[in-house]
Order: structure tokens, then C-alpha cells, then sequence
């Protein structure tokens, strides 16, 4: 028997939204979601899933179909319950893809970019005072973490103070975190005409707290390394890794 992630109270607990989410109750569902889990954490081809979780193939046009219509992200958002947005911290991870990942039928978006590693996904995340994920974003590894930064911030109306290194030093991203009035907390480049005499140093010392998150993620294995063709699948994968921190609070 292949070992398994969920506790019987966070099944009762994930069970309950995978429900409010429109999942048919089956009789296989635990095992399905568990088949899902292990291949993240272990990061297997679909078709090397041990017959534990049964039919291989339905486990995977199960998660298939969940990422589709996003369903794993509504977990993740479900289970983002009264974070503490005073601070919010922002950075970028890349992530290696397989050359398993690469070439994706049907034109759909695959967010796989050449970067100095090769191709490479890039995983933008927001994280709370507690250093808990909050929001995320998926995009091809040569985009610059300053483009995603105010879709972030946009989707954390209520955060006070947002902190990030100095690869996030525009002024459309300052205005950005004006305009919700919040506080930005980030360095100025080298060769700005403004200095960093108003900036917190000792609230930036804890910036790492986004940091620790990626490399909790990065534990599992389909998240540090991407095997998925489709954003959204991998997306899914994201939102699964961060719905499983979530679980215990």
C-alpha cells in the first residue's frame, strides 16, 4: 500500500468543499484524491500510479476535468480562511518543465518560456504575514515578475503592506499598491534617482517568509519539476500543493 497524505479530518474537511464544488460523491473519491496527491508529491507518470488508487487512466481525466473548470483552485481559495494581510509578501520561483511537459496539442496556453535554466515555468506567489500562500499566478519562465506583480496585489484588495526585493521596483507597481492604500515596502535599484531612507529594513528581513513557501512547495516533485503540458494542469497542481498546507488550519 503506497503511502497516503490525508488524515481522516482533513479528508471530512476537504471532502465537504470538494462537494460545494459540484464533485459527485462516488465511492472512489478519497482514493482518487489521494492518486492526485501522491503523484504530485511523487511526481510519477500518470500511468505509473500504483493499482492502489485504481484505474490509473480515470484518476487522471478526473484531475484532468477539475483543472478544466478550476475546481482545485476553488479549494485553494475555499481554504484561504481569514489570512493576515497586514504584511503580504511577493516573489517569483522558476520551475524546470520536463521535456515530458512540452509540446501540447490544441494550441491551448501551455505558460512554458526559455530562460536562463532552459524552459521553464514561473510561479508567482503572494504570501501572508504568517507565511501562508494566499495567491498565485502561472506564466512562462521569461516573463518578469514586475508584470504579474499588480494582478497579485489586485487580488488582495484588503492587504496593508506588500514587501518585495528589488526586482519589483516600478512605479507602476508602487501606484498599483498606492491606489488600494497600502504601503510598499521595496528596495530602490542601484541606479534610481531615489534612495531607501523611508524603506522598513527590519519588516524586509522577513521576506523570506515567501521563500520558506516555495521551498515547502518544491518538496513535492511535480511542483519543483513540471511534468504537465497545459497551465491550467499545472496551475492545478499549484493549487493542490497550496490547498495541502492549508489543510491543518
Amino acid at each position: 500500500m503506497p503511502r497516503l497524505l490525508l488524515s481522516d479530518e482533513h479528508w471530512s474537511k476537504l471532502k465537504r468543499i470538494l462537494l460545494q464544488n459540484g464533485v459527485y460523491h462516488k465511492r472512489d473519491l478519497r482514493m482518487a484524491v489521494e492518486g492526485m496527491l501522491y503523484r504530485m508529491r511523487v511526481g510519477c507518470p500518470w500511468r505509473d500510479l500504483p493499482p492502489a488508487f485504481g484505474s490509473w487512466s480515470k484518476v487522471y481525466k478526473r484531475f484532468n476535468a477539475w483543472c478544466a473548470t478550476g475546481k482545485w483552485l476553488k479549494v485553494f481559495q475555499a481554504l484561504v480562511v481569514e489570512p493576515d494581510l497586514e504584511w503580504v509578501f511577493i516573489d517569483g520561483s522558476y520551475a524546470k518543465a520536463h521535456q515530458h511537459s512540452a509540446g501540447a496539442a490544441g494550441g491551448q496556453e501551455q505558460a512554458i518560456g526559455k530562460s536562463r535554466a532552459g524552459n521553464t515555468s514561473k510561479i508567482h506567489m503572494a504570501v501572508d504575514a504568517f507565511g501562508w500562500p494566499v495567491a498565485f499566478e502561472i506564466t512562462g519562465g521569461q516573463i518578469n515578475d514586475c508584470t504579474q506583480a499588480p494582478a497579485l496585489i489586485e487580488q488582495l484588495p484588503d492587504g496593508q503592506t506588500f514587501i518585495a526585493d528589488k526586482g519589483y521596483d516600478s512605479q507602476t507597481i508602487r501606484e498599483c499598491i498606492e491606489r488600494q492604500g497600502a504601503k510598499a515596502i521595496i528596495p530602490r535599484r542601484r541606479n534610481s534617482a531615489k534612495d531607501n531612507v523611508d524603506m522598513d529594513k527590519a519588516l524586509y528581513r522577513y521576506r523570506h517568509l515567501v521563500e520558506n513557501v516555495f521551498a515547502r512547495l518544491k518538496h513535492f516533485r511535480a511542483v519543483a519539476t513540471r511534468f504537465d503540458k497545459l497551465k491550467r494542469n499545472y496551475q492545478g497542481v499549484i493549487a493542490m500543493s497550496c490547498a495541502f498546507m492549508w489543510l491543518p488550519m
